[in-house]
């Protein structure tokens, strides 16, 4: 086998010429140092390989696109790039294994998936379905607004029973339960129905062991809410689907739900998490803490994506021929995975991102880009702007419990955040909590953030200097899905139905035991 340098720009990369992906010596990249960090990984295969780079998903072969212009190419062009497992040469030739630990998560063909003549249709419907909770102007937004703002006052004021100040697990105790309680608005779940749901969702998405039974046990229950839906529509998004798209199945629609849960559940709440830590851990005069202290949440989202990116990879898109792609030929049928976490570190674009550089926050490539772009996009943003401005304005001061090089990160093939959150908490006062006013959209929020300072400026004390917080951390948060059960009712069934829910006695039980 012959090797060649090809110049790519400013580097020398080494090409075996004209070698079939599945020929190549493709580096394992689902292993430790991946999920510990990923960023060296990125960054060793972008100095072997260049921007594009073969590699071992769990023993399929694949392409991971690590440029930014590269993943352009790849998002905006969906007729060169598709997407659609029948699109897979190697599927269809039988080679990828019937238990190979990702096929479930690929193959429950929702909008986000599906390729071919039909996603032009559902696409116009899900536009359509999510128009009224998206568009702050229309009465359903307003209310999921409202009802996402009282989960977060409720989910702070059961975490700070202990007291004014004390210690917590920000993640299990909040920005994993208002996802799933706002998804339970959204999908209209009766009664406690959506507590098992939403365990089962983490189970598929974390593409462990379990991924498979998890996936066959959700989609029953996700069947059973779209025939529920079928039979007696409501104000709910399944509801306001099946409108837009009547032809949908019952089976159809619970794959449609299926991706809703999915990005509501885990990429708002890591999204929340991740925001808190670059905000309490960043540097004083860092583009993301002005930001927050400016009210501009939104933006602050924004960069915090720039860094760590709550969807890391995104879903396999396939070559619809043979196209050259970085330093290598890309063939027809050829699985292509878009990383939006080692394109958001490329060189010639990061460098790009400095302050005063020019280049908009809103460049990033969190939510995809070109026409495939995440059509909940608007609506997770706002679930999460509604978390982070009610953090802020609930909160005196939050610093993290632990040092930030020791908090504990969990890494799927396709998400990536944290396990925990521990972090020493003091209250703002009561008159606060009665307020709780609506975060702006792109202008001052609450109070402006104020209350999320970094660790050791003022109050609890350097983080990290004693261990209530670690051990927060290992009891709050269990690796898996226990952290993740959902609410009982629509709208978490108020409060007294909440307090029956396998997802409020989970809380209360962190609360009981010291979290």
């Amino acid at each position: 086998m012959d090797i060649h340098l090809v110049d790519d720009g400013d580097e020398a990369t080494a090409r075996p010429d004209g070698t079939p992906l599945e020929d190549l010596a493709a580096e394992p990249l689902l292993t430790r140092d991946y999920e510990t960090r990923p960023g060296l990984v990125h960054e060793r295969l972008r100095q072997r390989h260049g921007p594009v780079a073969p590699v071992d998903l769990l023993g399929v072969p694949a392409w991971l696109v690590l440029g930014y212009r590269e993943s352009l190419q790849v998002l905006q062009d969906d007729a060169a790039w598709p997407k659609g497992l029948e699109n897979w040469r190697a599927r269809t030739e039988g080679r990828v294994p019937a238990d190979w630990p990702l096929a479930p998560s690929l193959e429950v063909n929702h909008v986000l998936i599906q390729g071919g003549s039909g996603h032009r249709a559902l696409r116009t419907a899900w536009d359509a379905a999510l128009r009224p909770f998206q568009d702050p102007r229309r009465p359903q937004a307003k209310r999921l607004k409202a009802a996402v703002t009282g989960y977060a006052d409720e989910l702070i004021t059961l975490l700070a029973q202990g007291g004014g100040t004390g210690t917590a697990d920000l993640s299990a105790q909040f920005s994993r339960p208002l996802p799933l309680m706002a998804a339970s608005h959204l999908l209209g779940f009766p009664g406690s129905q959506g507590d098992d749901a939403l365990m089962d969702m983490w189970r598929v998405l974390d593409a462990g062991p379990d991924a498979g039974p998890a996936l066959e046990r959700l989609l029953v229950t996700l069947t059973e809410l779209a025939a529920a839906k079928a039979a007696e529509p409501g104000d709910d998004f399944p509801s306001h689907l099946l409108a837009a798209h009547p032809d949908l199945t019952v089976d159809e629609l619970a794959r449609e739900l299926f991706m809703l849960l999915g990005m509501t559940s885990d990429h708002v709440g890591i999204l929340i998490s991740n925001t808190v830590v670059e905000v309490i851990s960043g540097e004083p005069d860092g583009g993301v803490r002005s930001t927050l202290s400016a009210g501009m949440v939104r933006e602050t989202m924004n960069r915090v994506v720039m860094r760590k990116p709550p969807l890391v990879n995104f879903v396999p898109r396939f070559a619809a021929e043979d196209t050259r792609l970085g330093a290598y030929t890309v063939r027809a049928g050829d699985p292509v995975w878009v990383s939006a976490a080692a394109a958001h570190a490329d060189p010639l674009f990061a460098a790009r991102m400095t302050p005063g550089a020019g280049i908009s926050s809103r460049a990033h490539l969190s939510w995809g880009a070109g026409p495939r772009q995440c059509p909940a996009r608007e609506l997770a943003s706002a679930i999460a702007a509604v978390g982070v401005s009610r953090l802020a304005e609930r909160f005196a001061h939050l610093e993290l419990a632990l040092p930030v090089d020791q908090l504990p990160w969990r890494s799927s093939p396709f998400m990536r955040g944290l396990r925990s959150l521990p972090v020493r908490y003091v209250l703002a006062g009561p008159a606060v909590a009665a307020r709780a006013p609506e975060p702006e959209e792109d202008g001052p929020a609450g109070t402006g953030g104020a209350g999320v300072v970094p660790a050791g400026t003022d109050g609890a004390g350097p983080a990290g200097t004693g261990e209530t917080g670690a051990g927060v951390a290992e009891e709050a948060a269990p690796d898996g899905p226990a952290a993740a059960s959902g609410p009982a009712g629509p709208a978490g069934g108020g409060p007294a139905a909440r307090r029956r829910s396998s997802l409020w006695r989970y809380l209360t039980g962190l609360i009981r035991s010291g979290g």
